[in-house]
Order: structure tokens, then C-alpha cells, then sequence
């Protein structure tokens, strides 16, 4: 009899204890506060990004309907050193994993507009690249990992459908040189891409729905 009320209180005695460490991982079952994260967005973000990471410049990435998974890892890589930019190291240096995933999920929840492709002569090029790849060079084609529409794969590829040309020229362009080296999948791939081919790219996905 006491060895069973000793086997009953070691049970609950490890149950409670289950407990604590489960409630004491920090945010474990916390979900994103979008209010939280659009009013970081606002005094951080919205500037280069604007207010709902829609259509801004050109040279800044448009985050609406972006996956939110995708956008904390490219922010804590910022932080960290891993991905470097001067002034987005800067930016998230003062976030916190909590006003990351607010943010991330803030810009996540918009709809992302169309875009649209500008250089007719190269969209050809373009599209036959991103739906086939180049077998003679090894590329693969990029729908495989960015989906047929460019919505990519929650968790793993970005979104591409719709984003601005001359951002997507900018990043594998750095990913060919060494300059952007936190996907070494990305880095091999755009080693073996032309400065035309990129063009052609960067131009098909801006117009990618």
C-alpha cells in the first residue's frame, strides 16, 4: 500500500512539474498582437516600408501578405549579424522576438496587390526560366520552391508574386556576388545566372499573380 501511495505522489509530482516547464516557456502559446505590431510598424518601419508594407520605393521590399515565419527569420538574421544591411541591423537590433512576430504577422495580414511587369522583351525569358529553369546551368526551376503564382511556401520560400523588380534584382545579385550569404540554396543558384537572366527574373515575378 505505501509503495503505491509513493508511485501516486512521484505521478503527480512529475505531472506538476510538466506542467511548470511547459508554463514557463516564455510566449510558447502566445499569438501575434497585431495592434502591438502596427504600432511598431508605425514608429519603426513605416518609413521605408510604408504604413502597411505596401508599394513604396522600389528599393525596399514589399512586405504585405508576406509570409510571417519568413519575415521574423529575416529579421533575427539582421539582428544577429547573419544578413547584413547597415540600416535593417539597425531596425531590428531594437526589436525584441515579440515585436518581431507582431510585426511579421501585422504585415502578414494585408493582402498584397498586383504588380506588374515592365520589360516585354525580357518577361519570355523570364517566365521560361522561373517555370522550367536552365537545365545546362543547373538552375532549377524557381516555381518548385516560390509556387506557380509566386505565393511560395509558408515557412521556407518567400513570396516573390508581385514584388518589385529592381528589390529582386538587388538580392540575387548579392547572392551571386557573396554579399547576401544566409541561403546557401539561393547562393548556388544565382551563381549561375546571367546579369540578363536576372533581369529577366526580376521582371516576370514584379508582374507574377
Amino acid at each position: 500500500m505505501k509503495r503505491l501511495t509513493c508511485l501516486i505522489v512521484l505521478a503527480s509530482m512529475a505531472l506538476t512539474m510538466s506542467g511548470l516547464a511547459h508554463s514557463s516557456e516564455p510566449n510558447a502559446a502566445a499569438k501575434p498582437d497585431l495592434a502591438a505590431g502596427e504600432a511598431k510598424v508605425t514608429a519603426v518601419c513605416s518609413a521605408c516600408h510604408t504604413a502597411d508594407g505596401s508599394r513604396g520605393m522600389s528599393a525596399n521590399p514589399i512586405l504585405q501578405g508576406q509570409h510571417p515565419e519568413y519575415l521574423v527569420k529575416q529579421l533575427t538574421e539582421f539582428k544577429d549579424g547573419v544578413r547584413k544591411n547597415p540600416v535593417m541591423s539597425g531596425m531590428a537590433s531594437i526589436l525584441s522576438p515579440e515585436d518581431m512576430r507582431n510585426v511579421a504577422a501585422f504585415y502578414a495580414s494585408k493582402k498584397a496587390k498586383d504588380g506588374a511587369s515592365k520589360n516585354k522583351d525580357l518577361v519570355a525569358l523570364g517566365e521560361k526560366i522561373y517555370r522550367g529553369g536552365i537545365a545546362k546551368k543547373t538552375v532549377p526551376a524557381c516555381a518548385g520552391c516560390h509556387s506557380p503564382n509566386g505565393a511560395g511556401i509558408p515557412a521556407q520560400y518567400p513570396r516573390l508574386g508581385g514584388q518589385h523588380a529592381d528589390y529582386v534584382k538587388v538580392q540575387l545579385t548579392a547572392f551571386r556576388q557573396g554579399d547576401r550569404t544566409n541561403n546557401a540554396q539561393m547562393s548556388s543558384i544565382a551563381a549561375n545566372l546571367s546579369d540578363k537572366e536576372i533581369d529577366a527574373l526580376s521582371d516576370y515575378v514584379a508582374g507574377l499573380r
